[in-house]
Order: structure tokens, then C-alpha cells, then sequence
């Protein structure tokens, strides 16, 4: 291997998630961040999280709601 061309490996990187959970594994760069994790993954947790974004979610259940003839709680 030649020297001074790989990058510093470092044995104890920490590694934050966007839920709080913390831990340490090997890497490249000393601090990493995530978005998801194995604590709070649906496919880990067995729970789902719905985001929503631009009012998708609503929409398709109207429709669905429509095409079944019955109407949600909160449609107008």
C-alpha cells in the first residue's frame, strides 16, 4: 500500500440520529449524522410513520373514500 494516500480511519466514530439515539462504529469521518436508524425504522420498530407532504396522504383518502361511497370524519 502506498502511504499518505488513504484517508484516517477512526475506530470510535459517533454516529447521531434525528431521534436521539447515539453510537459509535468505524469510519472515515470522526462524526456522522443520519436520518434514520435501526431504534426508530419502521421496519425495527414495527410502527409506521405517515408523512405527509402536500396534503397526499388526504387526497388519496377522499378518493378512496369516494370510489367506496363513504365519506371520512373530517371531509366537508
Amino acid at each position: 500500500m502506498k502511504t499518505e494516500i488513504h484517508p484516517q480511519y477512526h475506530l470510535d466514530a459517533v454516529v447521531t440520529c434525528l431521534c436521539g439515539n447515539t453510537f459509535t462504529t468505524g469510519s472515515t469521518l470522526p462524526e456522522l449524522k443520519t436520518e434514520v436508524c435501526s431504534v426508530c425504522h419502521p421496519f425495527f420498530t414495527g410502527t409506521q410513520r405517515i408523512i405527509d407532504t402536500g396534503g397526499q396522504v388526504e387526497r388519496f383518502r377522499r378518493r378512496a373514500a369516494a370510489k367506496t361511497g363513504k365519506q371520512t370524519a373530517d371531509a366537508g
